[in-house]
């Protein structure tokens, strides 16, 4: 199920304060990245990673993979730092408003 717009301005909100857990480096998207990034996603829901890549669109088809690879969401991408929001059904973390 998306996230609403409300709900995404509430996890914007609970992100101010994060820094990147996660960094891309030259190799870009590789399968160790993605691992850590599943972890973090599991431990804390709400991760703000830093992005490589000299201009949009490279950035925009790394965030697409990363997507599709991990089942997160997009909660905002400002500059080469994007947030991302997976739900843990196992122990949930973040209550989010209806």
């Amino acid at each position: 199920m998306p996230l609403s717009p409300f709900q995404k301005r509430y996890l914007r909100g609970l992100a101010h304060n994060l820094d990147p857990i996660v960094l891309l480096g030259q190799k870009g998207v590789t399968p160790n990245l993605l691992t850590e990034l599943g972890v973090a996603l599991d431990h804390h829901e709400l991760v703000k990673i830093k992005l490589s890549g000299g201009d949009r669109e490279e950035r925009a088809s790394q965030l697409e993979a990363i997507n599709a690879a991990t089942g997160s969401e997009v909660v905002q991408t400002i500059g080469h730092t994007a947030t991302l929001w997976r739900r843990n059904e196992k122990e949930q973390r973040l209550p989010l408003p209806k």
